[in-house]
């Protein structure tokens, strides 16, 4: 069965180092007619549970740790009985929520998640925090980036456990050799194109954000 792609948006909170701000979260849902895995199921699980209805979920996906991505996810992934993957360096950010509550698997470089006649690749870019992984889908010409690349640049960069040279590094060397016509599904906001955001790695580096 031919996987397709669907977003949802749910609107909520993020937390970190002491100030709140109003955030919309992109929500992935990557599947067929019968299955489904699920990236980021942040705020609202009433809502993301009307998108996926009867499907089974096979996995909940989480591209990194901060709040407003994981704050619902462990509801969500009892919900759905799926096991939850987070790659281990944002298990301080996941704890921090969670102190009782362990995720189920670790997301390592190189693992990957196969829906119906599609699968996802996790590549580790490090920089918005320490785990942050996209998923990459070759045959589907997609890269879910979580808040790693924006349609625009970077993710944020200036909060605890993040780093501009690091993402940069990552983006310049994990992203930016995709082929140029990948489609970028992004954790917040609009879409982009690797061969879109390429050009502006120089401006992005003098800019230091």
């Amino acid at each position: 069965m031919t996987v397709k792609i669907e977003n949802v948006v749910t609107s909520g909170t993020f937390s970190l180092d002491g100030g709140t701000w109003d955030v919309d979260n992109n929500v992935w849902v990557i599947g067929d007619d019968s299955e489904v895995m699920v990236i980021d199921p942040a705020h609202d699980v009433a809502k993301i549970l009307e998108v996926v209805g009867d499907r089974e979920v096979m996995a909940v996906l989480l591209t990194h740790g901060h709040d407003d991505h994981i704050r619902a996810a462990a509801e969500f992934s009892d919900e759905v009985e799926a096991p939850l993957y987070l790659n281990p360096d944002d298990l301080m950010l996941w704890d921090a929520i969670y102190p009782e509550r362990k995720v189920d698997a670790e997301i390592q470089e190189g693992d990957t998640f196969t829906i119906g006649d599609t699968t996802l690749t996790a590549i580790h870019t490090p920089g918005h925090s320490p785990g942050s992984t996209c998923f990459y889908a070759p045959d589907l010409g997609v890269l879910f980036s979580g808040d790693t690349l924006f349609n625009g640049g970077p993710g944020a960069t200036g909060r605890s456990y993040s780093s501009f040279e690091t993402i940069v590094e990552s983006i310049r060397t994990k992203l930016l050799v995709l082929p140029e016509a990948t489609v970028v599904h992004t954790g917040h906001g609009d879409a982009t194109t690797i061969g879109a955001e390429a050009p502006n790695l120089d401006e992005w580096i003098k800019r230091g954000h």
